[in-house]
């Protein structure tokens, strides 16, 4: 009976043991189970979402950059898809990769290289030495092409990667090169259109998620969020590249002959301001543009002011033909030459005192003419009549790097500057701010800003035509009609008749002007000619500019060259023969010579007020 209780002792000491055990396990368990639950369920400190931002990979999926096309839709810059194709040595191996059936197969590093060479059209030594190595980034391939990528794709090797990148490419090459711009290595808009209007063109990239292995492999089967790239918009210029060709080539051509530093053509539609060519005689080839010097990386019609020259006369003749100070057959007797004060204003060619005409002064491009007819508007007059024309004042034109030019306040004027202004010596401006003076006289007396932007195209085709600018009334329409015949004048009697087409009324006005150099003083010439047709109905205006000329300053004209370039430009567009003629004036009147006129008081003869004739324009 004593040993009862140690019997019932020793079995229940071995029970209680495995009941322990079992509630300790369950404990554990249950601690276990308890912190996956906070981790996982809960996860209070963000664990998860840590884990899965660091297993996630970002891949850009830049925009399409939009096309670059003349007003006839031929491209001028296209972007063409590419992708840099790279590889992670360290995870070369043999893998199980999904097949197009659902199945998989397995693939040794051996077939993967046979497999890539066919997918990229290489060689199959090239991509093994791209394959073996130790580096986690080595390029296997650069700028292949969509379908190239979307083969190698399709192999669903882990350790082949596709970064999206695109090149830009400009068919025409150098033709309107400045015009277009370029982009830097690093896809920087850069110069013309693609740096004006990048943001239009560049578009809003996208992206591309993907979970990658502990090891950084991207793992085939999970799955991708793609967030789309939105494609920039095609932007259309009011350019035609037909004319802008012959414009170049024309200009080239002339300068070649002249030993020119530099040339440029201007073409434009006169009733809407748009800008049909602006041409250089160098210019970047925007497909390597790092062969380009940088002054060729510009338009120089835009970015480089010059004195205009006797183009100037232009603004002055239709400055008092508006106000009603002279008609174009007034007669104002012309001495030798000017003396105001110590200043002495001179010719181009000597003569004895004329009795001149409006237009025989305009006609053979007289300084001394000019200026007294033009030193009847007072100081303040002179210059805002050049304000009204926009001299001194930026364009607009969507083109980076314009050149105000210089027009300096009436107030400080010297002596001489006060009145060679009137003749376009002591102001500076660009050829395209010249060009618009002739548009506006062209356009019954309304100026309006150029451009070169004619559209936008969005990526779901929606258009948008930009505002165009508000004409500006500069002249009456009548001041602008005598201006007009003053001009046509010019080419049928006057110093350039090499400006004229067959077939066709033309008008305008030759310039020449010093060139100044670096040192302050000249060390050569500007020559121009800008001019308009066809005069009974101007639609088109012409600009041709030649910096530094070599020859004679009577033989390095450009006249032949608008001709040139004029008359293609109205076969080009269909424009219709002139069948009327244009009004002809005397160019110089030798009787009734006013005798007590000299060149000290010429400034002071007078004249008897012009009618006005408001049937005519």
């Amino acid at each position: 009976m004593s040993s009862s209780p140690t019997r019932r002792s020793r079995v229940f000491r071995p029970y209680t043991r495995t009941q322990v055990g079992i509630a300790l396990l369950l404990a554990l368990l249950l601690l276990v189970v308890g912190r996956l639950f906070w981790v996982q369920g809960l996860d209070p400190g963000g664990r998860a979402e840590a884990a899965a931002g660091e297993r996630t990979m970002v891949e850009p999926i830049p925009a399409v950059r939009g096309e670059i096309t003349d007003t006839q839709g031929t491209v001028l810059a296209r972007t063409l898809q590419r992708y840099d194709i790279t590889v992670d040595q360290t995870a070369v191996t043999e893998v199980t990769v999904p097949g197009k059936d659902g199945s998989s197969q397995t693939v040794t590093p051996t077939q993967a290289v046979y497999k890539i060479a066919d997918a990229l059209g290489m060689k199959d030594a090239d991509v093994k030495k791209a394959l073996d190595g130790g580096k986690t980034f080595t390029y296997v391939a650069r700028g292949v092409t969509p379908e190239q990528y979307n083969a190698l794709r399709e192999l669903n090797l882990p350790y082949i990667y596709g970064q999206p990148t695109f090149q830009r490419s400009y068919p025409d090459g150098s033709l309107a090169g400045s015009v277009v711009g370029f982009l830097g290595g690093d896809a920087e808009a850069l110069g013309g259109i693609e740096q004006t209007q990048d943001e239009l063109l560049r578009g809003t990239d996208g992206e591309r998620r993907f979970e990658i292995s502990g090891d950084g492999v991207r793992i085939p089967v999970a799955p991708q969020e793609q967030k789309a790239a939105r494609d920039g918009s095609d932007v259309k210029l009011s350019l035609d590249s037909d004319v802008q060709f012959f414009a170049e080539q024309a200009v080239r051509e002339r300068a070649k002959q002249l030993k020119a530093e530099w040339g440029t053509a201007v073409v434009m539609d006169v009733k809407t301001g748009k800008v049909l060519a602006l041409a250089d005689t160098s210019s970047v080839d925007p497909n390597v543009p790092g062969k380009a010097k940088a002054e060729d990386t510009s338009v120089r019609s835009v970015t480089q002011a010059v004195e205009p020259g006797s183009t100037e006369k232009i603004a002055t003749a239709a400055g008092v033909l508006d106000r009603g100070i002279v008609a174009p057959d007034t007669q104002i007797t012309v001495p030798p030459y000017l003396q105001i004060g110590s200043e002495k204003i001179t010719d181009a060619f000597d003569h004895g005192a004329q009795n001149r005409t409006v237009a025989g002064i305009v006609g053979d491009s007289m300084n001394t003419g000019t200026v007294i007819m033009g030193s009847k508007m007072g100081k303040e007059a002179r210059h805002e009549n050049l304000e009204r024309f926009g001299v001194g004042k930026p364009t607009g034109i969507e083109l980076p790097g314009e050149s105000t030019g210089i027009l300096t306040p009436a107030a400080q004027w010297d002596a001489r500057q006060e009145y060679t202004v009137l003749f376009g010596q002591g102001v500076s401006q660009t050829p395209l701010r010249t060009a618009t003076i002739f548009q506006a006289v062209a356009n019954k007396g309304q100026r309006i800003e150029p451009r070169v932007v004619e559209s936008v195209t969005d990526p779901d085709g929606t258009v948008t035509t930009p505002q165009p600018p508000q004409p500006e009334r500069v002249i009456s329409e009548a001041a602008a009609q005598q201006t007009l015949d003053v001009m046509e004048n010019v080419v049928t009697q006057g110093g350039a008749k090499e400006a004229a087409v067959p077939g066709y009324r033309v008008g305008g006005k030759t310039g020449t002007a010093e060139a100044p150099s670096e040192n302050g003083g000249y060390d050569g010439f500007t020559t121009s000619f800008v001019g308009v047709a066809p005069m009974e109905d101007p639609q088109y205006l012409v600009g041709v500019t030649m910096q530094r000329p070599k020859g004679d300053v009577h033989t390095v004209g450009v006249t032949s060259t608008f001709s040139t370039i004029m008359s293609q430009v109205l076969h080009h567009y269909n424009v219709a023969p002139s069948t009327t003629q244009g009004p002809k004036y005397e160019m110089q009147v030798p009787q009734n010579l006013k005798k007590d006129v000299t060149p000290t008081n010429a400034l002071e003869q007078t004249w008897p007020e012009p009618g006005r004739d408001e049937s005519q324009g």
